[in-house]
């Protein structure tokens, strides 16, 4: 099994990510943003895609696995703890179980990276995404 990787952009440029994804041979960057668009130069959807396939690297966009606005609030005031409530409930709504899924089925492939802003890990939605994916995989998880 590979390794499942997650990636934040808060402090870094777009060729940075791209060679952090690079070195550790990503070969999909899963998007685990609500909303794929970015005020970072780069990281908007479109860019970052197409970006990522010119450094060979797959794209997929997971919506659903996004963290709901009440979660985002909570993070930029530094409520991790009601952050984690709010993406727990989140995550039993169907559609989100839909796209966990297919997650899980990505990361059985390929070598995957899911990607938010926070630059943090434990502060961020991606590491209980990346903790569903494991007990569904067993797969390693690496913090880029």
């Amino acid at each position: 099994m590979k390794p499942l990787a997650t990636i934040g952009y808060e402090h870094a440029t777009q060729p940075d990510v791209i060679a952090r994804l690079k070195t550790a041979k990503v070969e999909v960057v899963v998007d685990v943003r609500a909303v794929a668009a970015s005020r970072r130069a780069g990281f908007s959807k479109t860019v970052l895609a197409a970006s990522l396939a010119e450094a060979g690297i797959d794209y997929v966009h997971l919506r659903e696995l996004g963290t709901p606005k009440p979660g985002r609030d909570a993070v930029r005031h530094g409520r991790i703890g009601e952050m984690e409530q709010i993406y727990a409930a989140h995550l039993k709504e169907p559609a989100a179980q839909l796209q966990l899924a297919q997650a899980v089925d990505i990361a059985k492939d390929r070598k995957a990276a899911l990607l938010c802003y926070e630059a943090d890990p434990a502060h961020c939605h991606r590491t209980i995404v990346a903790h569903e994916i494991r007990s569904a995989t067993g797969c390693r998880i690496e913090n880029l």
